[in-house]
């Protein structure tokens, strides 16, 4: 045999068997709703070339644990909300809006089901797209671990701590918001179809991400999926300053206009509405939400003015939590005095009969 032929022969050879010794029984070719079934510890499809990880001990307590964790979410929380979602998010529009959300998909998908875009934002970075194959031998039980620790606060306060989040979203094998995008897409029954590394020019015209990203530009991921209905849908995060500066050149506002009129959310965002530095995303969704949902921490009531918005409070107001002294709003607690109570915690103040919610409707 010549020289050559040998070397090439033993170079395939041996990439095999490094495939191979990644992990037992999977492969590189895992499609993304594989990959998600797999993290968020619900079984992947019978043939799919992952489904050998489910039998290892560290995955089975991983599915076991989330199991019981999102059975207890769906009493406590999910089904409360869908019911309050159903009456009360009536004309939802086919676009939405969850600024500084950082990958809570979760209550994006809950409070509005209709929504056929999806755009999530905030500091967060995405990551790479995950691909449980290639872990190394031996490190997919701490993996799934660590995603646990990372969901922690959202699933028992309803919202992640961004000073956790920063660290959490930095380490381990699976970096960013991506590898948590999954599970809740995976949880919440979620199929996907596709996944792509996406940025914006200053047009806002979405662009495929390439190594090297244009300063300023976001950086984003496209997620297309469908739920139980079967339709089509897309999620987009994007990693980008929303402050005053930060979306002057992004394109990230203009992105978002061409959507059209949309529904908005907005929780747990640390007030930084009420800041003169964050003007312009505030003045963006005034303009261009047909709807906005949120908690205290959002728009400061002042802003919808009463010839353009309807406001219909719920649950109660008690004032912004100790961390954030001076957005107290004397105008929320009139408004709230005669709201309706709502059954779920949500926000800052995630503790029943403490909790509130603020539905703007934008007048004809």
């Amino acid at each position: 045999m010549h020289a050559p032929l040998r070397l090439t022969i033993l170079a395939a050879l041996f990439a095999s068997l490094l495939i191979c010794s990644v992990l037992p029984g999977t492969a590189a070719d895992g499609s993304a709703d594989d990959n998600a079934r797999i993290l968020a510890g619900v079984m992947p499809r019978a043939d799919s070339p992952l489904a050998g990880l489910t039998r290892e001990p560290g995955w089975q307590q991983h599915a076991r644990s989330f199991d019981g964790a999102w059975k207890n979410l769906e009493t406590r929380q999910l089904s409360k909300i869908r019911a309050w979602s159903t009456k009360n998010m009536i004309s939802p529009h086919k676009a939405m809006f969850y600024m500084f959300s950082g990958p809570d998909f979760l209550y994006a998908d809950v409070f509005f089901p209709e929504a056929a875009t999806y755009v999530l934002s905030g500091l967060e970075p995405v990551g790479r797209i995950p691909d449980v194959s290639r872990l190394r031998r031996g490190s997919l039980a701490g993996t799934l671990a660590h995603i646990r620790s990372s969901l922690g606060s959202v699933m028992n306060y309803s919202f992640f701590i961004t000073k956790h989040m920063r660290s959490q979203l930095r380490s381990g094998e699976f970096t960013g918001t991506l590898p948590l995008l999954y599970v809740f897409l995976a949880r919440s029954g979620k199929t996907i179809s596709d996944v792509s590394l996406v940025t914006l020019d200053k047009e806002g015209v979405e662009q495929p991400a390439s190594e090297t990203l244009v300063k300023g530009a976001p950086s984003g991921v496209k997620i297309a999926f469908a739920g139980s209905d079967g339709k089509p849908r897309t999620l987009y995060y994007f990693s980008t300053d929303l402050s005053d500066g930060g979306v002057a050149d992004s394109g990230f506002l203009k992105f978002c206009g061409r959507l059209g009129d949309a529904d908005s959310f907005i929780k747990s965002a640390s007030y930084l509405l009420h800041s003169g530095n964050f003007s312009k995303v505030r003045d963006f969704l005034l303009a261009q939400s047909a709807t906005v949902l949120q908690d205290d921490s959002g728009i400061p009531v002042r802003y919808f003015a009463p010839d353009r918005w309807e406001l219909r409070p719920f649950g109660h107001y008690v004032g912004p939590i100790g961390i954030f002294p001076g957005r107290y709003q004397r105008q929320l607690s009139d408004i709230f005095r005669r709201a309706p109570p709502i059954d779920f915690g949500v926000g800052y103040r995630w503790r029943l009969r403490e909790s509130n919610l603020l539905l703007a409707k934008k007048k004809p």
